[in-house]
């Protein structure tokens, strides 16, 4: 390493203790065990810099492993300064905030020439947090809502850093860490497009009402502009005519509103301020897809999206299966959580076992008011024995203490319909059919207990079965009318997704936007927004 000059450490770099470098150091530098460590003898100036980066593990990593020498100073890493301002350039790009990685200052010390070790440190640190943001995000999930179980896994930094410090195009091996999914393209596409759509400087908005066909007057006009103005035709007068309802409903489908070809205080709210709302809705959709960095979304696998109330299979990219679902209510207790797994099996003619939080709740003090109440319902102990009832004193009992289980039998009124769909999980969430259809009519659906439950059960299970046996319709057929409960392994296993995007893009790349169920993008708005996220700012 060059000899470096003493340097300031930055208060927001932090400095840790020289006995916690070394545990870095040894750990990070991937020793043999039959080899000798090697002796490492460190100048004043590096061992300032070796301070620093110690507290970035996979920095400590890759600079132990390879005795401290730059990747970015001088002449030699001029290429891979140039590709590292390059990529952060295109931080809004990615609805990330370009001040997070302090591109002018790197800049001036790219100029000057990048010598030092304060020049390999900046450059280090903003690598790592650029790596950190573009493959995972930068919000932690768990820390926005206790309902999103995202575990969000990076690649690790010192491999990465080694990839790129050995690579012959450091700016190609810098873009291929980032998302290529083709759906966090569209949602950066549409990202670059919203300021296109944006509505002239001096577009009036459209007034406060509720404005319906045949209505007419200045308010028509202006909602007629302000259609325009974000490209959607809408003839011309001061009459609310069929054009302009059309206009309206067009508009509507894309907010996500009803599309019902009124403007009422919703649709007008988003006309007059929807850039705003449309461009929040798009960067919390792409911090979204970074949680998702890990899994190979072309891969064939089942896609819940909560706020849309529809489940897919999607295979390559492109959907082959979809179907209504219903969600968990939006009591903070029973609302479904977001998380991926691995489906494993479903279960034909599925016996309901009561989560015991609904025992409780809703049945125990049923039971206790009347002992033959719920009579579809067995009570069963601890060894799985149906106990009559007329043996039991329920009213001695409180929710805690209450040491039986309840369960259904399988049969044409079972809570979970004909077949559920298991990815074992400690929330004890799985997709299943049901008995009440006429939920599935409903736009807004979220009245389930947690579980999702499935529009079009046989359908799916067909389509999960589709290359794990010969005759998924035939099988399916033959466990049910053994009218016992019966299981299928789905081998191999596939992967679910239960997710929370409130605007994300169709196959064909539309964006079709969806109500906060549940508010959880106002929280993650807001966590965003801590860490540096502004819409004003260029997207980033």
């Amino acid at each position: 390493m060059p000899s470096f000059q003493r340097r300031h450490v930055r208060p927001d770099f932090g400095v840790i203790t020289a006995a916690a470098l070394f545990a870095c150091w040894l750990s990070g530098a991937g020793q043999a065990a039959a080899a000798p460590a090697p002796r490492i003898e460190f100048s004043s100036a590096e061992w300032a810099f070796a301070e620093a980066i110690a507290i970035e593990p996979g920095l400590a990593a890759f600079y132990g492993g390879r005795n401290l020498d730059p990747v970015f100073s001088g002449a030699a890493g001029a290429a891979r300064r140039i590709a590292l301002l390059a990529a952060i350039e295109r931080a809004s790009i990615h609805g990330l905030p370009p001040a997070r990685y302090r591109g002018p200052d790197l800049e001036r010390v790219h100029q000057a020439g990048a010598s030092g070790a304060d020049a390999e440190l900046a450059f280090a640190m903003t690598f790592a947090r650029w790596v950190n943001d573009v493959t995972g995000g930068i919000v932690q999930p768990d820390r926005v809502d206790s309902g999103i179980h995202r575990d969000v896994r990076r690649p690790p930094l010192d491999e990465v850093l080694a990839t790129f410090a050995g690579s012959n195009d450091p700016a190609e091996a810098l873009r291929l860490i980032e998302p290529r999914d083709p759906r966090y393209r569209a949602l950066q596409a549409a990202l670059a497009e919203l300021q296109d759509e944006l509505p002239a400087p001096g577009t009036p908005p459209v007034p406060a009402g509720l404005w319906r066909p045949g209505d007419r007057g200045p308010a028509i006009v202006a909602l007629r502009g302000r259609l325009a103005a974000l490209g959607l035709s809408a003839g011309d007068g001061e009459i609310f005519d069929e054009p302009l309802s059309a206009a309206v409903r067009q508009f509507q489908d894309r907010a996500g509103l009803q599309p019902d070809g009124i403007a009422g205080p919703q649709t007008i709210a988003q006309l007059n301020h929807g850039d705003e709302t449309r461009r929040k809705a798009l960067l919390i959709a792409l911090e979204r897809m970074r949680w998702m960095g890990s899994h190979d979304l072309s891969a064939r696998h089942v896609w819940v999206n909560l706020p849309e109330f529809t489940a897919r299979v999607v295979e390559h990219g492109q959907t082959i299966f979809e179907t209504r679902v219903v969600i968990g209510k939006t009591d903070p207790n029973l609302r479904t959580p977001e998380f991926s797994d691995q489906m494993e099996y479903l279960v034909v003619n599925p016996a309901w076992n009561v989560p015991r939080s609904i025992t409780i709740a809703e049945y125990l003090p049923r039971l206790q008011q009347n002992r033959h109440s719920v009579g579809h319902l067995d009570v069963v102990d601890q060894r799985g024995r149906v106990i009559p009832r007329d043996q039991i004193d329920f009213a001695k009992y409180t929710p805690r203490s209450f040491p039986y289980r309840m369960r259904q039998k399988p049969g044409d009124d079972n809570a979970l319909g004909e077949v559920k769909f298991i990815f074992p999980n400690p929330w004890n969430i799985y997709l299943h059919d049901t008995p009440t259809k006429g939920l599935f009519s409903e736009r807004r659906r979220t009245f389930s207990h947690g579980c999702v439950r499935v529009g079009r059960p046989q359908e799916l299970a067909y389509e999960l079965l589709r290359g794990q046996v010969a005759d998924p319709t035939a099988t399916y057929a033959t466990a049910l009318r053994s009218g016992r409960e019966r299981w299928l392994p789905l081998e191999p296993t596939i992967p679910v997704h239960l997710v929370y995007f409130t605007s994300f893009p169709d196959d064909d790349g539309s964006i079709r936007s969806y109500p906060d169920i549940y508010g959880r993008d106002a929280r993650l708005w807001e966590a965003l927004q801590e860490a540096g996220l502004e819409t004003g700012d260029g997207g980033g």
